[in-house]
């Protein structure tokens, strides 16, 4: 906020601020709406995520804008007027260009804004505070790297086995409460939430799928609501009624369960909610009404929640090759969750072990970060965002090979990539046989090449996709193939 308001007195420039998540975005928002300039006038803050959106010209005439990666990669492409007004911008939460699902679109944005392939160059500003290889990044990036140990509320790492916890100066301290609970119910991460509760805090239990998120939340709520006063369990009532539709609206099955946990001073929150529950959980979990909160671990990404405990039920995530342990740096995101400024003195995480607590202390509390790579020049990465800068910088002309190696030359994965333009002729050779791309004299995209660059899918999945559709018409393909087929595309895979 400080670089922002700094740029704004020495330019008339605009700022913008990316976020990975709509609801960081929306916080973003309001916290920048209560800055002034210098000159004692008020910010003009404008901000565009497609949950909330500024109207009419807002855009064009903000100061700040705040977008999320996705809706900025959305207005790059349109080649809004006022891209080539901007003067900073803040990356947040910049290590997810090491995400293999959303990290090559950001890494597309940052790479366009510091070639000034799109408007001019403006200055950036990346946070993070999980890479380990900072100063590779800081290279790229053209920036000058500042590295703080400092943080505003100390933090506590344990972890949890068999009733007792153990502390990263492996300082073990028995869980009576848990234990006492543990005659009532069976996870030991409620038990532990449950802890901090009776102690007058909030706690946020990380659970590695949507349905086991609602089903922790459902069962904490039994008994954070044996610890509330009849004041408070009104005020929830009344929060829970908001939570459901009118009557004549769809009520569905986990709506119903949210305002069910809501009631008792629980809550879950998960991308299969919508953005209005999404908000109302955040906003009154923020202001202390809702006690106890389980989520999956999308909500590690930077969302300021008053959280002094986050407990980690399991260090395993179940994905598209099986059950995998999560990395050390989404561990520390999560763990980062706790005691934040503004809400607490202190904060603690705890990771919920099976057997000895010995391996986990060593490899995720006392671990580094891993390095930050890059994934942008895996195959359906480079098919996605090469049919993307084909159908962007062909408006007028084709685009030759030449310039498209230079582009990616300037990516952070081509920056040591000896096989860039290897891969890249290998990419071109796919998109012109699924026939979105031709080359005559320089490339560009076909109409079918065009329309799926504008759905952000994989090439190769509309090829698969068409393919089928042509010889399930000629009769040669059975409904339940074509089913099977769609289920098992990447695209199609929960995203927890």
């Amino acid at each position: 906020m400080l670089a922002t308001l700094s740029h704004l007195s020495k330019n008339k420039s605009k700022v913008i601020y990316l976020t990975p998540l709509r609801a960081l975005a929306a916080e973003k928002f309001e916290e920048f709406k209560k800055l002034e300039k210098i000159n004692g006038s008020k910010l003009k803050v404008a901000i565009a995520t497609g949950d909330f959106n500024s109207k009419g010209n807002e855009l064009d005439n903000a100061d700040v804008i705040i977008l999320t990666n996705e809706t900025m990669d959305a207005m790059m492409t349109f080649q809004k007027s006022w891209i080539y007004e901007i003067g900073l911008v803040v990356s947040d939460e910049v290590h997810l260009i090491g995400d293999s699902g959303r990290g090559p679109t950001l890494e597309m944005i940052l790479t366009r804004l510091k070639t000034g392939y799109v408007g001019k160059k403006p200055q950036i500003i990346a946070l993070s505070a999980t890479i380990s290889n900072s100063s590779e990044l800081a290279e790229w990036l053209g920036c000058k790297l500042v590295e703080s140990e400092w943080r505003p509320v100390p933090l506590s790492e344990a972890v949890y086995s068999n009733h007792t916890i153990t502390n990263q100066d492996r300082v073990e301290s028995e869980g009576n409460l848990d234990k006492k609970r543990e005659t009532r119910h069976s996870k030991p991460a409620i038990g532990l939430g449950l802890d901090i509760v009776e102690d007058g805090a909030q706690s946020l239990i990380f659970t590695m799928t949507r349905a086991s998120s609602v089903a922790a939340a459902t069962e904490a709520g039994k008994f954070v609501a044996e610890q509330l006063k009849k004041d408070e369990l009104e005020k929830l009532l009344k929060i829970s009624k908001t939570i459901l539709p009118k009557e004549t609206e769809d009520q569905t099955k986990l709506v119903k369960k949210l305002a069910d946990a809501v009631k008792n001073g629980a809550a879950f929150h998960h991308a299969g909610l919508d953005q209005r529950c999404r908000t109302i959980i955040e906003t009154e979990f923020k202001n202390g009404h809702i006690k106890l909160l389980t989520a999956t671990p999308t909500l590690a990404a930077g969302v300021n929640l008053p959280a002094r405990r986050v407990i980690i039920s399991s260090v395993f995530r179940f994905g598209p090759n099986g059950n995998a342990p999560i990395s050390i740096l989404e561990y520390k995101q999560m763990c980062g969750r706790a005691g934040r400024p503004q809400y607490d003195d202190e904060g603690e995480s705890i990771i919920v072990a099976k057997g000895s607590p010995n391996q986990y202390l060593e490899h995720y509390v006392d671990g580094i970060p891993e390095s930050l790579e890059s994934q942008i020049l895996g195959d359906s990465s480079l098919r996605i965002h090469l049919l993307g800068l084909i159908a962007t910088s062909s408006t007028f002309s084709p685009i030759s090979e030449e310039k498209i190696n230079e582009f990616f030359s300037q990516t952070f994965g081509g920056l040591s990539d000896d096989k860039l333009e290897s891969k890249i002729s290998a990419r071109l050779k796919e998109l012109k046989t699924y026939d979105m791309i031709t080359d005559e004299g320089g490339f560009k995209p076909t109409k079918f090449g065009q329309k799926i660059f504008w759905l952000r899918i994989d090439p190769k999945t509309a090829f698969d996709i068409t393919a089928y559709l042509e010889d399930y018409v000629q009769g040669n393909k059975h409904t339940f193939g074509f089913l099977h087929m769609i289920t098992n595309l990447p695209e199609f895979y929960p995203q927890f």
